[in-house]
């Protein structure tokens, strides 16, 4: 099997995946899972789209990460790596989307408006 690649984003975060056959080491810029992501519960968001169909041994998966925050970073990786199974075998893409994985989250941050602080608050209105 030749490299899959996909690409997820999330908020700022953009994550290029390629995934091929392996024994399941997962690299993020060129550093390993457990240190990129020190927090379990963020090992465990990278991890969901390969537990869920059991293939987590399987393929050896290279990231590189750019933009946003830890969280926006691993939901990124998320959704680029079930992007890549789905690749790899398509009939996986109904139990991915059941588990809302093929999803692209589109929330993003509101652009700051001019004559305002930020996106939403006003100044300070005076009457007189």
């Amino acid at each position: 099997m030749e490299v899959v690649n996909a690409i997820g984003r999330r908020k700022a975060a953009i994550a290029r995946v390629f995934v091929s056959e392996g024994t399941g080491k997962i690299t993020i810029n060129k550093r390993e899972l457990d240190n990129y992501f020190p927090s379990t519960i963020l090992q465990y968001v990278v991890n969901q789209p390969l537990n869920k169909l059991g293939v987590a041994e399987k393929y050896d998966i290279k990231i590189n990460l750019n933009g946003g925050g830890y969280k926006g970073q691993a939901e990124a990786a998320r959704l680029g790596i079930a992007r890549a199974l789905v690749k790899i075998n398509p009939e996986d893409k109904a139990a991915l989307r059941a588990e809302g994985f093929m999803t692209r989250d589109p929330r993003v941050v509101e652009r700051k408006k001019p004559g305002q602080p930020k996106a939403r608050k006003r100044f300070q209105f005076s009457k007189r």
